[in-house]
């Protein structure tokens, strides 16, 4: 079994008209702390791909990418935490996840989402179908270790509160902006010590060799 101290690769999922390269400092930071890191770049050229449909992007990079027996830990920025729930309560990621991190994401929808049409801003309104049925059920969370960090300066996530789940721990931090929380110390701190965590004992899985690391395409930073 996967004792407490050992450390599962973390796949870091970015947020709206963002790709991989905004967590260029998150990812050596976590990489020289030592952890595999890895990425990827999701469809969000005109925001037009309903978040479901991008939750099975991850699913598909997870499923190349790490052994059917590979615990992984995830961590999703802004829209990408919302992705990332949908691929943990709809797409069997439970499963699989063991640590799971959402940093200034709107859990409760942001006010913002309101000033553009398209389909992934309407399911980022408050009171959505789509956030309306992820919360639902969103007891499931504690399954896993579940993390939200948000900040009380956000001005992205309106009300930036929205970021605050009833399951999981919470971490306040206090920084400045939504752009900032990819890229204070102080973030990266409050991620690094969720990613140490102890697991949770009923989701030690097996551990298998990790795979070997993909030649830098954006994929793997």
């Amino acid at each position: 079994m996967s004792s407490a101290n050992e450390r599962n690769p973390v796949l870091l999922v970015h947020g709206i008209f963002r790709q991989a390269g905004v967590f260029n400092r998150m990812s050596p930071y976590l990489s020289k702390l030592g952890w595999s890191v890895y990425a990827l770049n999701m469809t969000l050229s005109d925001a037009n791909l309903g978040l479901d449909h991008l939750a099975e992007e991850v699913a598909a990079y997870i499923d190349k990418t790490f052994g059917p027996k590979q615990p992984i830990d995830l961590v999703g920025l802004s829209m990408g935490g919302l992705v990332s729930r949908y691929y943990l309560q709809r797409l069997g990621g439970i499963e699989r996840v063991q640590r799971f991190i959402t940093i200034s994401t709107p859990h409760n929808g942001t006010s913002m989402a309101y000033l553009l049409p398209q389909p992934t801003c309407i399911q980022m309104r408050p009171g959505s179908a789509f956030i309306d049925a992820l919360n639902e059920d969103a007891a499931m969370l504690e399954r896993v270790n579940f993390t939200s960090i948000w900040t009380p300066w956000d001005f992205i996530i309106l009300p930036a509160h929205s970021s605050r789940m009833p399951v999981g721990k919470e971490v306040k931090v206090q920084v400045f902006a939504h752009a900032g929380m990819v890229i204070s110390v102080k973030s990266l701190q409050a991620v690094a010590e969720a990613l140490k965590e102890p697991v949770k004992p009923h989701h030690q899985l097996v551990r298998i060799p990790e795979p070997q690391k993909l030649p830098p395409n954006g994929n793997n930073i």
